[in-house]
């Protein structure tokens, strides 16, 4: 089997995809090449996973500049004929569209030519690439139900997530006793700057609400300093812990400690908190392309897994009565991390593996 997985840009696009070709290459002894852009962390996650990756040259349509746009549309034939040569050389079975600036028009060649295609939706809402395709494309893999309406065919399979999150333990009504109640705070790998001010802001009335509190914090390089010197300021005068990071290498851990975590609402982050049953606050991102993470948040939260704030909203005092308030309520808690690990998809990559395989008309190996 040869597959094409096109697309990336960011870690939510690109991770999965080496997931799901990880597990092609596992199940199907599949070749696997990846087709991306120059910007994307496609650059550097993909070579050091062992693929080879072709890019073509195509940037932004959605939230950007006229002459931003201008320059895509003129590039987007010239990314569409490059990409179809690319098809032309490695003769895939499948490819395999993860969204981000590449997938467009590698799915574009790949339908022109009648080769298999699968597009893999993370989001509630399709990103850009994955509406121009939604009709015309073999199939479709989605993380939500409400996302299977955009294409002709579609299973929910979720995202892919590393195992280590579903093999953390959901809350129980009675918390164990000898260990603080903990709260973990990230906005993505670089941080997200409105979520680390409010905490900062919220610390003295969150120590008030929630005395005993352990919080740990993973701020992005920008803020680190700051959030450090809050809360060292803090524990020089309550003796009450923190732990802060500019990164945190091994999320699972930090994830099996808390009682409840605040963060953004990216797909990944979602599927995060659905594997490993972990109640949330999401804050999503307001300039997020079709504001998909406020889409995304507000599933979970329908679900009873989370509570939901608009950043424009994110005040210091509500956020301290908002986390002092779930804590102090393990039931509520539990019955979040029973909801949250309902929503979750423990074979998602599996699930998409096997679609590829079916769309592509190959047997498992």
């Amino acid at each position: 089997m040869r597959a094409i997985l096109a697309g990336g840009g960011t870690g939510g696009h690109v991770i999965p995809a080496l997931a799901i070709a990880n597990q092609l290459k596992k199940n199907y002894g599949a070749e696997v090449l990846f087709i991306g852009t120059a910007r994307g962390i496609e650059n550097r996650l993909v070579p050091a996973a062992g693929y080879p990756l072709q890019l073509v040259r195509v940037g932004a349509l959605k939230n950007v500049s006229l002459m931003t746009r201008a320059k895509t549309a003129f590039d987007l034939p010239r990314a569409v004929w490059d990409a179809g040569r690319m098809l032309n050389e490695f003769a895939p079975d499948v490819v395999i569209g993860v969204g981000g600036y590449a997938s467009g028009p590698a799915m574009l060649a790949a339908v022109v030519k009648h080769i298999p295609t699968l597009a893999f939706e993370p989001n509630v809402v399709p990103g850009f690439a994955n509406r121009v395709v939604a009709r015309l494309v073999s199939g479709a893999a989605v993380h939500f139900e409400e996302t299977a309406k955009y294409f002709r065919r579609a299973e929910v399979t979720g995202v892919p997530v590393r195992q280590a999150f579903f093999e953390i333990p959901v809350l129980e009504p009675n918390k164990k006793p000898g260990r603080p109640p903990t709260v973990l705070v990230f906005g993505g790998s670089q941080g997200a700057h409105a979520i680390n001010e409010a905490m900062i802001r919220c610390l003295p009335e969150l120590r008030r609400q929630a005395p005993g509190i352990h919080i740990i914090h993973q701020t992005g390089e920008g803020d680190y300093n700051d959030a450090l010197a809050a809360y060292h300021s803090l524990a020089d005068t309550t003796g009450e812990s923190a732990e802060v990071f500019k990164f945190i290498e091994d999320m699972p851990a930090a994830f099996a400690q808390a009682d409840l975590v605040v963060c953004r609402s990216g797909a990944s982050t979602v599927a995060e908190i659905t594997a490993a049953g972990k109640p949330a606050i999401f804050v999503p991102f307001p300039r997020a392309a079709d504001d998909h993470q406020r889409v995304n948040a507000e599933v979970l939260e329908r679900a009873g897994a989370a509570v939901v704030v608009e950043e424009l909203k994110l005040e210091g005092v509500w956020l301290a009565e908002t986390i002092a308030a779930l804590l102090g309520d393990p039931a509520r808690l539990a019955r979040m991390s029973e909801a949250a690990r309902g929503l979750a998809h423990p074979n998602a990559a599996r699930d998409i593996a096997a679609m590829a395989a079916r769309v592509a008309g190959v047997e498992q190996s």
